[in-house]
Parts: C-alpha cells; structure tokens; sequence
C-alpha cells in the first residue's frame, strides 16, 4: 500500500502527481453520487410534496430541475474536481466549452418551459378559442429566437466573430421579408388582433358591405359566417386597415324608423298618434322610447319618426321588439281609423 502510494506520488503528467489526479477523480465520483442522490431523494420528495398541493407552479418548478440529465452532473463534477489540477490549455477550454453548452441548453430549456406554462395558462383563460392558434405561434417565435440567440452566444463564446453571421442574416432576412411580405404582412395583422382585440369569436362584425358572426381567427385570414349562412374569407392585413363595426359590443341598440299617415288625417287624431305609439313602445319587453315626433309634410303624407333603445345586442331581440311596436301601432291605428300612406326606411344605429 505504501508502495502504491509512493508510486502514486512520483507519477507525473502535465505538472500533477498520480495522488492529485486520484483526490480530482474522488472529487468527481463524489460530485456524481451527491447530485445523484439529490435527483433521487431530495427531487423525489419535493415531486411527492408538490402532487399534494392545490397550485401547479411547485409542480412546474420541480419538472425543471427533474430535466436535468445525468451528463450534465458528470461535466460539473468535472468541471469542479479538475480545477484542482493543472492541465493544458486545450484541455481546459474544452472542459469550459461542455459546461458552457450544457449550462446554456438547460436555461434555454427552462426559459421555454416558463414561455409554455404562462402562454398555455393565458390560452385556457381564453377557453380554448380559434385565436389561440395565433398565441402559440407567438410562442414559437419567441422561443425559436431564444434558441437562436444561445446558439449564436455559445459561437461567441468559441471565438468566433458573430457580427458578420447576424449581418448576414439580416441581408438574407430583408431578401426573405419582401418575398413573403404579404403573408407575413397576414401574420403580423393577425398579432395584432390577437392583443388588441377589435373583436373575438363569436362578435357580430360589419366590414364594409360584408356582415356576419366571426367564426375563426386564423393566422393569415379571419372567417366569418353572414347572415344569409355563407362564409367569407377576409384577410388580417385588411382587417387591421379598415374600419370595422363590432356591435357585440354594444350595451344597447338605437332605432329609428319612420311612418306616414295620409293628409286626411284631422289634427286631433293626429295628436293621439303620439299617444298610442308611446302606449306601444312602452309595453315591448326592453324596448325604451327616446321620441316621437310628427316630424314634416311629404308629397305622399304626414311623416312621422319614432326613436327608440332595445336594451340588448342582439339583433334578434332588436327584429322582435320592432314586430311587436309594427303590430301594436297597425292596431291602434285601425282603432282610431287611421290609413298609412307610405311606409318609410328604417335606420339603425348602435349606441
């Protein structure tokens, strides 16, 4: 034993004795069998102890650590027992290059778990809507950037000038963007509609002379159902320039609409017509009388206009009300054996 420890002593490579290289190899199996034993004592109760609580968060914090691979533990013990020694320059700087990339795949790893567990956190608060597709390309943009930016780190960290690559994917990214500027033009639009919301699924939409219930928000077009049951493909880009009407979110709907009588009509019952109309929109479930006013003379009668709010968005709520006020005024009218000359247009418009 004594032999082999003199032997030990007087072995010599690169500066260190045989006993230097023998404590750097204790000091690794030593590294190796603590992290080991954390991964499989310490990480299993903390993954036994995060199941029995309510919050996920624990449970997303012990995945991290639980994803990191016995080949890292190996390169830090390494790392830490051959500091002990005094080894050849290229030695060295390869052991600092494997800790380096080992270091920065797992923080890249870590980072891109935290992007997923938040983003997928946000896309089940939306309910699972067709505009989640947009999030999670959003997701995958920022996590493909992430993975860029280390790989161009760890370049950076072997000595290479990484100025002219990036200047070289600028030049090449510019030739890219104006080929598929329309597309991306698309994608970008439907980003911005994602965050800023100008309407969802399921919102009543008019965009220029087309109108219909939003049924997808995809990432290079926007599908909406209209009225008559077909579907119209509209693209983002266009979205985002024109001007679009959102009635889901209107709190209430203003009416207008007119009537006329013929100019037989004596002034008293004239008179009562405001009455009866009144009377009418008074008792439509949600409907709220603005005005009625005999408004003016026309070649074709007496021309009468009536205001009014539905306390609801619903275009169906706004067709039933404006029935029910056509039959209780048609009634009244024969009533008071009064004729209608002309029918007048009816305007809408939200409030």
């Amino acid at each position: 034993m004594a032999l082999d420890l003199v032997s030990l002593a007087n072995f010599s490579l690169f500066g260190n004795s045989g006993i230097d290289y023998a404590v750097a190899f204790g000091i690794i199996v030593v590294g190796v069998v603590l992290l080991r034993v954390f991964r499989e004592v310490v990480l299993h109760r903390l993954k036994s102890a995060a199941a029995k609580t309510s919050t996920d968060v624990d449970d997303f914090f012990v995945g991290i650590l639980g994803g990191i691979h016995w080949p890292f533990y190996l390169v830090v013990s390494a790392y830490v027992a051959l500091q002990t020694l005094s080894l050849p320059p290229l030695a060295d700087r390869l052991l600092h290059y494997a800790l380096f990339i080992g270091g920065t795949y797992y923080v890249v790893r870590a980072v891109s778990g935290f992007i997923d567990y938040f983003s997928e956190k946000v896309i089940r608060r939306r309910n699972g809507r067709s505009d989640a597709n947009v999030a999670r390309m959003v997701v995958r943009i920022v996590k493909g950037s992430l993975w860029v930016i280390a790989f161009l780190m760890v370049l950076s960290n072997f000595g290479y000038n990484v100025s002219a690559l990036v200047a070289g994917f600028g030049i090449g990214g510019v030739a890219v963007a104006f080929a598929l500027q329309n597309i991306l033009g698309d994608i970008f639009s439907s980003v911005s509609i994602y965050f800023d919301k100008p309407f969802e699924v399921g919102d009543f939409i008019v965009v220029g002379e087309h109108m219909g219930v939003v049924k997808r928000i995809g990432l290079k077009s926007t599908r909406v159902e209209a009225l008559q049951g077909e579907e119209i493909v509209i693209s983002n880009r266009e979205l985002t320039s024109a001007r679009v009407q959102n009635f889901k979110k209107m709190q209430k709907r203003r009416v207008i609409f007119k009537f006329t009588l013929s100019h037989g009509a004596d002034n008293r019952k004239l008179r009562h017509v405001l009455d009866v109309v009144k009377d009418v929109v008074g008792r439509v479930k949600l409907a709220e009388l603005e005005r009625v006013h005999f408004k003016e003379f026309s070649p074709v009668g007496l021309v009468f206009e009536v205001s009014y709010f539905i306390k609801s968005a619903s275009y169906g709520d706004y067709m039933d009300a404006q029935q029910d006020i056509n039959f209780g005024i048609r009634e009244g009218f024969e009533k008071e054996a009064l004729s209608f000359s002309h029918a007048g247009m009816v305007s809408i418009s939200g409030k």
